[in-house]
């Protein structure tokens, strides 16, 4: 289930290249939670790629829409820019882009940096993989040994993560469902094992799920 305030990230780091009439473009593409988590990974791009010609870069930060980009030295508008769009494009959020390049000693002209730099920040974008930030409840059922099958089949029908099992003198398990989701597991275990399995909330949270 996806609610109204669920979001999408990048699932994970990812670096991809694309060669365009000798000039060498690489493309990276991180999770981020904060502008200083931008600047680290820019000064980090700088010491790797030492001898490139430009990192250009776009980011956008869920947290008060924070959206901005640099053309890094190219003409204005045919690099930043472009990036930013694949990423609006994508409605991704938390998100940074730098694509490095090396001038292989052709010009691109202002159609050709566009295209080159907006289709290294969809490889790159493409290989990270998107994830959804789910607003999640935690819960944790103490489940009586012979109605534990039940409950096992119940949490398996919804979008649900079994982040603990421990067995003592009951099965005690903690569960995390997408809100919203919750609600109508507590009703059908609670249904089909006739109130015997105790359900309590522990936390309210986001968390990044997987598309």
């Amino acid at each position: 289930m996806i609610n109204v305030d669920d979001f999408r990230i990048p699932y994970q780091y990812a670096s991809e290249e694309y060669i365009e009439k000798k000039s060498r473009f690489i493309g990276q593409i991180w999770p981020i939670t904060s502008e200083e988590d931008v600047s680290l990974y820019r000064v980090e791009t700088r010491d790797k790629y030492k001898e490139a010609t430009h990192h250009v870069y776009a980011y956008i930060l869920k947290e008060n829409g924070i959206m901005r980009y640099s053309d890094a030295g190219e003409p204005q508008g045919t690099a930043g820019m472009p990036i930013l769009e694949v990423l609006r494009r994508e409605e991704i959020f938390d998100v940074l882009c730098i694509v490095t390049r090396y001038f292989g000693g052709t010009l691109l002209g202002a159609g050709g940096l566009v295209r080159a730099y907006a289709h290294t920040a969809k490889l790159a974008l493409d290989k990270a993989g998107i994830a959804v930030m789910q607003r999640c409840v935690t819960m944790k059922m103490r489940v009586p040994y012979h109605l534990w099958g039940i409950v096992q089949k119940a949490v398996e029908g919804f979008e649900c993560d079994i982040d603990d099992v421990s067995y003592g003198e009951d099965v005690s398990v903690i569960v995390t469902a997408p809100e919203g989701s919750d609600e109508q597991l507590k009703k059908i275990i609670t249904d089909e094992t006739s109130g015997c399995v105790t359900c309590e909330t522990l936390s309210k949270e986001y968390r990044k799920r997987k598309i």
